[in-house]
């Protein structure tokens, strides 16, 4: 398979009053067309800022080194008109909060509505029509009634069908999806998964998926990238990682997982 996003090297710190505080160490991961990669690691890890990386979703204060590849151009040297013109249109993120990342004061219609408009160039009525279709195709019921609801109007799971379905508005080649099903209870995180799942098999699309639980790692990645303390421990296809992990940080978070047929004293911890 032909790489998609090829990360080389990627270092990044902040700048800050006392100093420099080093986020990212000599990251590097690689996506093809039409394969799941997983990044997986505790909170702080380094996984969503390796994400916002690749967009330069980052504060004014962030410096990175390094290369970021996509389709074989450097999003690291390109200017910010060519990066706009990429996010939301090649490459779209699906966050884990979607109450605050939907606007409250725009409608469900206005905000599928404004990447296609200025992204894909549709008029108001295409658009409208367009933002219907999706909101059928990530299960919203109802899709035309839909349109005309404010995201507090409607269910945590349903916000974040909202937001994938903004994100696939355009037809992204890679799908950015930091934690996506954290926020939601366990019956809607599987729906939201299975979702995701059967859209990037019917779109096409490549997708980075950001997570700290393996099990949901196991069912949806082609591949797993584990990461501590902003450098990458070690990567593999699922299975390797599962059943024969080589990091010693990589067994501790394994040995973590509650198990589903004993019932220890305690759980396991990282040491």
């Amino acid at each position: 398979m032909s790489q998609l996003l090829d990360v080389k090297s990627l270092s990044m710190q902040f700048r800050t009053r006392g100093g420099t505080v080093q986020a990212l160490q000599d990251v590097s991961l690689a996506i093809a067309k039409g394969e799941t990669v997983a990044l997986v690691g505790e909170s702080g890890s380094g996984k969503s800022v390796t994400a916002m990386s690749i967009l330069n979703l980052l504060p004014d204060n962030a410096e990175r080194q390094g290369q970021i590849l996509f389709q074989g151009r450097d999003l690291l040297r390109t200017s910010l008109r060519e990066l706009q013109s990429v996010r939301g249109r090649e490459i779209a993120c699906v966050f884990q909060d979607p109450m605050s990342s939907l606007n409250p004061v725009l409608t469900v219609a206005d905000q599928i509505m404004e990447p296609l408009i200025k992204h894909m160039g549709l008029s108001r009525r295409q658009a409208l029509a367009r933002a219907e279709e999706l909101l059928g195709e990530v299960g919203i019921p109802e899709p035309k009634r839909r349109l005309k609801s404010y995201p507090h109007e409607m269910s945590g799971g349903q916000q974040q069908r909202v937001m994938i379905a903004v994100a696939l508005a355009c037809a992204p080649k890679l799908l950015i999806a930091d934690e996506p099903t954290t926020a939601l209870d366990v019956t809607i995180q599987r729906q939201v998964m299975e979702l995701l799942a059967k859209l990037k098999d019917s779109h096409k699309m490549s997708m980075l998926f950001i997570s700290h639980d393996l099990g949901v790692v196991g069912e949806i990645a082609d591949q797993v990238v584990v990461m501590r303390h902003g450098e990458i421990r070690e990567q593999a296809p699922v299975a390797e990682i599962f059943h024969a992990p080589r990091d010693a940080y990589t067994k501790a978070l394994l040995a973590c997982r509650p198990s589903l047929e004993e019932n220890p004293a305690r759980l396991m911890v990282i040491d």
